[in-house]
């Protein structure tokens, strides 16, 4: 078996998937960019990211005390400390109300803000090992607004623990956007209530365009907003979290790849050196050893370090590590099937192939999120971009002759829907799917133009 096929066989073994469902992370796939650093502060009460870039993840490791550990020394404040999800896409009925509780409690004129705290209330009095009513969800409310002395001693009982509440996956809340607003806003409130009480902390997870409507519209909301962190990730950081999970394949998978990337070994798991979190020539010759230097025969066709996190890129510029790791271990499985004698791990055509799939995976994600989206984007397939809006109308016309309004979904439809074609355009620039470019054509990252279909010329082909 000759080296390429070795560290073909390496990827394929690596744990490259990011995808999480409240399961405890493996420890050899923690990777801390230095951006996220801000983010895993008790202080940063509003952590904002969209989909892929780690909020369930780290919702997930908080949770586990040896992860905690492991990230040592670079957030200190996190050892001894009591975590505890408040929300996240896990059930757990006994800790936090589902989708059909706050349907059921918002039918009946309930506030967001209660439920929330009742949240918080049962949290704090299981670590306190009180008793407070718990039947249901509208028991513990019930009690809360009834006997809000006893609600207000428990909560300024002094305690020998410090805790961290962590809430995320607030799109599942409701198929509402209105509801789903209006509970994210009472949580937010219910954050700064909580910031009263010393040694106890919340942590709400948002995506983007969650925290860029109108949750923070209540009195002293810029107490939350100033402690506001993203979760982004820069073209090292993606290497360096690809290389952590490279290096922590199984076996002598694991092996090959230690000997292709400086690493030190730690508590029975192996980190990536400190030149391999950087864009160094460390990183670079590293993915030079998978890839080769150029994505074709020289280096007209671009540089695969550099080339194959850039064409994953949304409408705002950024990656997504779900789409980086996603495309690599494609080009990985496309390598070995059809260019298995290839001098390199990832044959060039392939990682184009591995943009096919990670592009194919985040219009799944975008079509779970946001079901109107592929109504109006499905509808330009075929068509080449960049292209002018009227054109891009006219096809909306077409499949819509009642207008925008006329998109057929009934769950989460777009939000500016009220404003027609114009509305749509903005919600879908918003969301990173479109572009306008400064002589107001439509342009469309390679992330979803693949997905979705339409072309570019010299661009990376959508799948047939």
């Amino acid at each position: 078996m000759t080296l390429a096929q070795q560290l073909r066989e390496a990827i394929l073994a690596a744990p490259l998937e990011t995808s999480n469902f409240a399961e405890t992370p493996q420890a050899g796939t923690l990777y801390l960019p230095p951006s996220h650093l801000k983010a895993l502060r008790l202080d940063a009460h509003i952590v904002v990211g969209g989909r892929g870039v780690g909020k369930s993840f780290w919702t997930a490791a908080l949770q586990s005390n040896p992860l905690r550990k492991q990230l040592g020394a670079a957030v200190t404040e996190l050892q001894d400390i009591e975590v505890s999800a408040g929300f996240s896409n896990a059930e757990a009925i006994e800790n936090y109300p589902n989708a059909d509780v706050f349907a059921a409690f918002l039918d009946q004129n309930g506030a967001p803000y209660d439920l929330w705290r009742a949240v918080i209330l049962r949290w704090v009095a299981l670590k306190a090992a009180e008793s407070i009513p718990n039947a249901s969800w509208q028991a513990t409310v019930d009690w809360l607004k009834q006997k809000p002395e006893d609600a207000a001693r428990l909560m300024q009982r002094p305690r020998g623990w410090k805790g961290l509440i962590l809430f995320d996956a607030l799109d599942r809340t409701s198929t509402d956007w209105r509801r789903m607003d209006d509970i994210v806003r009472g949580l937010l409130r219910a954050a700064l209530w909580l910031k009263a009480f010393p040694g106890l902390y919340a942590k709400v997870f948002l995506r983007e365009d969650q925290a860029e409507r109108t949750v923070f519209n209540f009195p002293d909301a810029s107490k939350l907003t100033a402690t506001k962190s993203d979760l982004a990730w820069a073209r090292h950081d993606l290497h360096g979290l690809l290389w952590q999970r490279l290096i922590n394949a199984p076996g002598t998978h694991g092996e090959q790849m230690r000997s292709v990337c400086t690493n030190m070994e730690q508590e029975a798991w192996w980190h990536i050196a400190t030149d391999m979190k950087s864009e160094s020539e460390a990183q670079k010759k590293a993915f030079e050893a998978l890839a080769g230097p150029w994505m074709g025969r020289d280096r007209r066709r671009g540089v695969p370090y550099t080339w194959s996190v850039g064409h994953l890129a949304d409408g705002r510029g950024q990656t997504s590590p779900r789409s980086f790791l996603a495309a690599i271990r494609r080009a990985a499985e496309d390598s070995s099937e059809r260019y298995p004698q290839h001098d390199y791990a990832l044959h060039f055509e392939s990682i184009k192939r591995g943009i096919q799939k990670a592009s194919e995976i985040r219009v799944q994600e975008i079509a779970e999120d946001y079901p109107w989206v592929p109504d109006v984007l499905t509808t330009l397939s075929g068509m080449n971009v960049p292209i002018d809006f009227d054109a891009v109308i006219a096809k909306w016309e077409e499949k819509f002759p009642g207008g925008a309004q006329g998109i057929s979904t009934t769950q989460l439809p777009a939000q500016h829907v009220d404003r027609g074609w114009d509305g749509v355009r903005e919600d879908l620039q918003r969301l990173g799917l479109l572009e306008v470019r400064k002589d107001g054509r439509i342009d469309m990252p390679d992330l979803y133009r693949v997905g979705f279909g339409l072309g570019r010329r010299g661009g990376v082909k959508p799948k047939n």
